[in-house]
């Protein structure tokens, strides 16, 4: 008696549309990582630009807050000259970020006799040719005033000073 393999083995009879039916299955499935691709890496990309984007308006802002803090300090000295606040903003964010905030203006309009307010604006460079972004930032510091031995405040006003000083220290109202 013969033995059977495996080989020999008669498996049982297919449906005769069997191969069609997995041809058929294979060719659905063609190209679908392809097409994946298409649809994820664009918005893979799309969020990366939109990451340096944020990142380059965040060290704009930085650039516009350090400009308006730099104006204030000098606006806010005992008796500067007329606008050397927002043309020392300006000469700031030129040079601590060059590229990065693009047409740096900036004024001291809404300054008073004892408040200095800075607003330095600009535009952000964009990775998008049609998207504009621009930043603006205001610092507000109160001006220098000088103080008599005493602790009474005499103001910005060097006529007050030497009045004290003529006075001999004492307020002369």
């Amino acid at each position: 008696m013969k033995r059977a393999s495996c080989r020999n083995a008669r498996r049982p009879p297919r449906p005769r549309g069997h191969r069609r039916a997995r041809a058929s299955w294979l060719r659905r499935d063609d190209g679908a990582l392809t097409l994946s691709y298409v649809v994820v890496i664009p918005v893979f990309l799309a969020g990366i630009m939109v990451i340096v984007q944020a990142c380059v308006w965040y060290l704009a802002r930085e650039t516009a807050i350090g400009a308006a803090r730099q104006g204030a300090d000098v606006a806010r000295t005992a008796h500067p000259p007329p606008g050397s606040g927002a043309a020392a903003a300006v000469v700031y964010a030129r040079r601590a970020a060059p590229g990065f905030l693009l047409a740096p203006s900036a004024s001291a309009a809404g300054s008073s006799a004892v408040t200095v307010r800075i607003r330095v604006t600009g535009r952000v460079p964009s990775l998008v040719p049609w998207m504009v972004l621009t930043v603006s930032e205001v610092v507000t510091a109160p001006v220098e005033r000088f103080t008599a031995a005493g602790g009474e405040t005499t103001g910005p006003d060097v006529r007050t000073l030497a009045r004290l000083t003529a006075a001999g220290g004492k307020h002369a109202g």
